[in-house]
């Protein structure tokens, strides 16, 4: 029997594993890589961690994914996190679980994956060419495949493709598995951003809050426009994929950290619904709401604010809610609530204070926009998966076509699930790539 020879197109996570693997059961792998060395959208990973995984068992992985998750079921029971950590400490990397579940290399450094995955793939004789840039794939026959370059072709029994998705083009993401899949024949799900900042209509109030950090307020997306919004609505549990089901307008809510930006909010709890905005933005409107006391009803914040303006009654309102809050927000609050912001405490009324305590749970805007793809830290959409064998990742269009990681239509909130899924469907890949008849 011939030795199977197989070309992997992309050196990011799932290609690096996918041409290891691959190589490993006996098959020649070349790795062809446009960038000058493979990794580094690994490198940017986790702000230069590298979130490689998280603790959670496959039910709540593949929920992370949404619908499309169960395509990952065969894939996270072949090659799973326990198995991803075993192969990185087999090249001296060890690994820490943080208490909320992502999975870091100890060092806190992603360089050292990088350099695990480089020696899984010399350790079996991977050749690696960076800086070679594939322009189409073309069938070659019943059983071949040729790999077109500006340099030259490659035949193969076999390719990857794993070039990622369309988000940080500075890595080599720039979309190009897409159109050589379109070209083959598959079907691609619109691409969007996902992870991403959001844009709202209010620039002038984005700008006057430029730079504030507030880490900890629950955000929430709903379906219709900010004055619409029934504030009583809001969760006061997580809403969103792998989270629970939402209810009413309500589309995603999540208690975390924001970024106010120059023109809109950026910050984990920001990021994590951006996607859910985009797919709502395309059938109407979508607004915003920031429960700034999350911990606090708005009876209470009531009761509160009566407490502190008893005993401040000589100040002004808004030196009194600068104890809550950043003076911008506070200042924004009062405006939304009406009030003007030197109203001394004790001419305040109970209608006021009422006005104050809800926009205090519920500081409205509206979305215009999110950031555009490129700055994406992950694309939505891709190759559609009716397409592709579960159990091998290979297409079902074009015999020895394999897929993995984000070119796949896959996506998932951070936390490690993203580049999971890019090694677990790389190692698939890189498997039934190795063995296709």
């Amino acid at each position: 029997m011939s030795i199977r020879k197989v070309v992997v197109i992309g050196g990011g996570a799932g290609g690096m594993i996918a041409a290891g693997h691959a190589a490993e059961l006996g098959a020649e792998v070349t790795l062809l890589e446009k960038m000058e060395r493979p990794g580094k959208k690994v490198l940017l990973s986790g702000n230069g961690r590298c979130n490689l995984s998280n603790t959670r068992d496959i039910g709540e992985f593949t929920a992370m994914f949404g619908p499309n998750g169960r395509f990952l079921y065969h894939a996270f029971h072949h090659f799973f996190r326990d198995d991803l950590l075993k192969l990185l400490a087999g090249s001296g990397v060890r690994t820490l679980a943080e208490p909320d579940g992502r999975i870091f290399p100890a060092s806190g450094k992603s360089i050292d994956v990088v350099k695990a995955l480089q020696k899984y793939m010399s350790a079996n004789r991977v050749k690696i060419l960076t800086g070679t840039k594939v322009t189409a794939i073309e069938v070659s026959g019943n059983s071949a495949l040729s790999v077109k370059t500006a340099a030259a072709d490659y035949l193969a029994d076999a390719v990857v493709l794993a070039t990622g998705g369309a988000s940080y083009p500075q890595t080599g993401s720039t979309g190009d598995g897409y159109r050589m899949a379109a070209k083959l024949g598959h079907r691609i799900v619109r691409l969007r951003p996902a992870l991403v900042p959001l844009i709202v209509k209010e620039q002038q109030s984005a700008a006057v809050l430029h730079g504030i950090s507030l880490s900890d307020v629950r955000l929430t997306c709903f379906g219709c426009r900010a004055a619409d919004i029934d504030i009583a609505a809001t969760p006061r549990a997580d809403r969103g994929r792998g989270l629970g089901k939402s209810r009413a307008h309500v589309l995603e809510s999540r208690r975390g950290g924001i970024i106010f930006t120059q023109d809109g909010l950026s910050g984990p709890a920001a990021l994590l619904m951006s996607l859910a905005v985009a797919d709502a933005l395309e059938k109407g409107p979508a607004s915003l709401t920031i429960d700034l006391q999350p911990g606090r009803t708005i009876l209470q914040l009531s009761e509160d604010l009566k407490t502190m303006i008893r005993a401040h009654g000589g100040r002004q309102i808004k030196s009194i809610l600068n104890e809550l809050l950043p003076e911008r927000i506070a200042l924004t609050v009062l405006m939304k609530a009406g009030v003007l912001a030197d109203t001394g405490a004790s001419q305040m009324t109970s209608a006021q204070r009422q006005a104050i305590s809800h926009a205090l749970k519920g500081l409205a805007f509206n979305v215009k926009d999110i950031r555009p793809l490129a700055e994406a830290m992950v694309t939505a959409g891709g190759v559609h998966l009716d397409e592709v064998d579960p159990r091998t990742m290979q297409s079902k269009i074009v015999r020895g076509l394999n897929f993995c990681g984000e070119v796949l239509d896959l996506d998932a909130d951070t936390g490690g699930y993203n580049l999971q899924a890019a090694f677990s469907t790389g190692y698939v890949a890189g498997e039934g790539a190795a063995r296709a008849c």
